[in-house]
């Protein structure tokens, strides 16, 4: 899937999960609650995609006179990985555990997240490269908006290395939009 058909798919679920909860009270982030995720992401070598937890709020900090709050959260996901092109191997499948950090401006529906974790990768050879440890890191800068109550959506530039404990590490990065449906 190209980086195109991803913001297509991210216009149309948008879009869906917009019109279905435009009867639903005012979209405010509720801190407490977990959520399911689904996650596509797509880079030159390869797309990815993810059903995840993400747990509820752990932790939280709002200062007084602060510019809104920050919360952190844990990411747990299954990942498949897909190479493009016909690279060798095709296929990996990877166990993420990512804490994130979300900051809320005061009163807004937008969000800032960043978060760095490990990850456990089942091949060490993916589309045409190398990358030495099947122990890995997952970086992740994004930008997001609450929906609606019950939904909340993503864009991330999300990284995979191993941080240099072995080489060669090319490392694998990816631009990837996150939906979380909140229970």
């Amino acid at each position: 899937m190209h980086c195109l058909a991803i913001f297509r798919l991210f216009a149309l679920v948008t879009a869906l999960t917009l019109a279905t909860g435009a009867r639903a009270q005012a979209a405010s982030p509720t801190p407490d609650r977990g959520g399911i995720m689904l996650q596509l992401a797509g880079g030159t070598h390869a797309v990815r995609t993810t059903l995840g937890w993400e747990t509820p709020v752990l932790w939280t900090h709002r200062a007084a006179n602060g510019p809104g709050r920050i919360e952190l959260t844990g990411e747990l996901g299954l990942s498949y990985w897909s190479a493009r092109q016909g690279r060798e191997p095709a296929s990996l499948w990877q166990l993420s555990a990512i804490p994130m950090l979300r900051w809320w401006p005061d009163g807004g529906r937008f969000f800032v997240e960043g978060g760095v974790g490990p990850t456990l990768v089942s091949h060490t050879q993916f589309a045409d490269k190398t990358i030495s440890t099947a122990f890995q890191f997952g970086d992740h800068l994004g930008v997001g908006y609450q929906l609606t109550p019950a939904a909340r959506v993503s864009l991330r530039v999300s990284h995979f290395s191993n941080a240099d404990i072995k080489s060669p590490n090319p490392g694998l990065t990816l631009l990837q939009v996150s939906w979380t449906w909140l229970y």
